[in-house]
């Protein structure tokens, strides 16, 4: 292992590190939970893994949209204290993105995308009851996350 990749993985000890606190913090909310038998320990650390997998890709597809550093050079980082290119440092004071949509924290965005939600409506007439559902109408930075997700904006019409 040369110098860089030893620098590399020390750096990325800080990743691994920031993943166990989340799952004791607001962003995964998982509870003490305790097993007393090998399997469900395992299947336990298994699901916190997947949980924390499947946030990280969500936050590497939402990264127009949150306070995250998107040109980051890997070439000179793993060596050097990481600097914040000219976008996230814009991203940061303007509060907004290129495409001047609001920039949000992980949080905020995934609450923000809680707002989405099937409605039902029932009409109850003399010819019968009519049951149809309606999905939320969502924002212009709702569809643009839903867009980076790959979600059709079929899906929510």
């Amino acid at each position: 292992m040369d110098g860089f990749e030893v620098v590399k993985a020390y750096k990325s000890l800080s990743s691994v590190e920031e993943a166990f606190r989340c799952y004791k913090s607001i962003d995964l909310k998982v509870r003490p939970i305790y097993h007393y038998k090998g399997d469900r320990v395992k299947a336990h650390i298994f699901l916190c893994m997947l949980a924390y997998y499947v946030e990280w890709h969500l936050k590497q597809k939402l990264a127009p949209l949150l306070f995250e550093d998107e040109e980051i050079d890997d070439k000179y980082e793993d060596v050097i204290k990481a600097r914040r290119s000219d976008s996230a440092i814009a991203k940061d004071r303007k509060k907004r993105n290129e495409e001047n949509l609001p920039v949000h924290s992980f949080r905020t965005l995934i609450e923000d995308l809680g707002t989405i939600c099937l409605n039902t409506v029932e009409c109850n007439l003399d010819s019968g009851k009519y049951v149809f559902y309606k999905i939320t109408r969502p924002t212009e930075l709702q569809q643009k996350a839903l867009s980076l997700l790959g979600i059709s904006s079929i899906c929510t019409q």
